[in-house]
């Protein structure tokens, strides 16, 4: 029998991922603690009966491969998955490629007192105690916010009303049906689901970056900047101009095109204190066999196609809640491209490029 699952992220006091088990007779709920990974234990319950694992490497990956992957797999029927607060969804549906096992939704609780603070906030998930393992670097921002962009549908939790959370909300996950924890219905909740949803299908960072179609003027001091430009970033005035994404900001994503690695097309992230940097791999540009990337692909390309500069593009959307926030960041944007002198000169300029200390670190998405 083929495993359905529905995963459950957020906070870790949170009772959502019980209520969905208990509307659903016949289902099984899976709950792993992660807070001693460091030291190669994990704690996992199924429908209330602990076990503890001890794993030779205490790592996020480990877990997933050697305990939840084959655990799925083996239980069959409907799986309810009250993820550790450490963990984000779009990693877990990552690794659930692997085996035959279908998400029917991802459902993620957002606490109306504290989400926004912490989406837009600096601490780390070590200083809360809930980093994965040794060396996690990760931001409570990122991972909140990341569970809450993921999720097909979203439960609200506390007291508190306020609008520029909803703005924000609306901004980041505009299709995903938002419910009161305290007057939920199970069955309506999935059933609101649009059918196209995302369930668990990750992007491979050449997609649309705005899903949804979410609203793009301003509410309550809530802003979505769409930045679009065919030039190459200047690589040490990018670096320099990063400290725009941060204060007020709730999310960046986009793709970036950098004058010291011209076939390479990077993927920037940010939410609140937080950044990452990572690889996409090629430019199609810089590729001379397109048959291996995916049709979608090859087909938004070929209509955007620039005579010099083919598919490379700089695309960002940062969701900010600072006041002016939008305007300071098109300019500092605009500031880090190349300028006319630079890019006739680019391929005879040598560029210091700050981003090569995070080379070694870059996995390919």
């Amino acid at each position: 029998m083929r495993t359905e699952v529905v995963l459950v992220a957020g906070p870790a006091d949170h009772d959502v991922a019980e209520e969905l088990w208990r509307a659903c007779p016949g289902s099984v709920l899976v709950r792993h603690d992660l807070r001693d990974l460091a030291g190669g234990v994990v704690r996992r319950w199924v429908d209330g009966e602990l076990t503890v694992l001890e794993l030779a490497h205490g790592c996020v990956s480990c877990t997933l491969r050697l305990d939840l992957l084959p655990l799925l797999e083996r239980l069959g029927g409907r799986v309810v998955v009250h993820l550790d607060p450490a963990l984000e969804p779009d990693a877990v549906c990552f690794a659930l490629r692997e085996v035959d096992v279908r998400v029917e939704a991802v459902i993620t609780v957002v606490d109306r007192d504290t989400w926004l603070t912490d989406a837009t906030g600096e601490e780390s998930l070590a200083d809360r105690g809930l980093a994965a393992a040794e060396g996690d670097d990760r931001t409570v921002a990122q991972v909140v916010v990341g569970q809450a962009e993921f999720a097909d549908a979203l439960v609200l939790t506390g007291v508190a009303t306020d609008p520029v959370l909803d703005a924000v909300l609306d901004r980041l996950n505009p299709r995903a049906p938002r419910r009161d924890r305290h007057a939920l219905d199970v069955p309506a909740l999935l059933a609101a689901v649009p059918g196209d949803a995302r369930r668990g299908r990750v992007d491979d960072g050449f997609g649309a970056l705005l899903h949804g179609q979410p609203p793009l003027e301003p509410a309550h001091g809530v802003t979505v900047v769409h930045f679009v430009e065919r030039r190459p970033f200047h690589p040490v005035r990018l670096h320099e101009a990063l400290d725009v994404l941060f204060d007020g900001v709730v999310r960046t994503r986009g793709r970036v095109w950098i004058a010291s690695r011209p076939d390479a097309a990077l993927w920037l992230e940010s939410a609140g204190g937080g950044l990452s940097v990572g690889d996409l791999g090629p430019w199609l540009a810089a590729v001379d066999d397109w048959s291996e990337f995916p049709a979608e692909r090859r087909a938004v390309a070929s209509a955007t196609w620039h005579p010099e500069h083919g598919d490379r593009s700089q695309e960002l959307v940062v969701i900010t809640a600072a006041p002016g926030a939008p305007e300071e960041i098109v300019a500092a944007l605009r500031a880090a491209l190349l300028t006319d002198e630079e890019l006739a000169l680019a391929d005879e300029l040598q560029f210091v490029d700050p981003f090569a200390e995070w080379h070694d670190e870059m996995e390919e998405l």
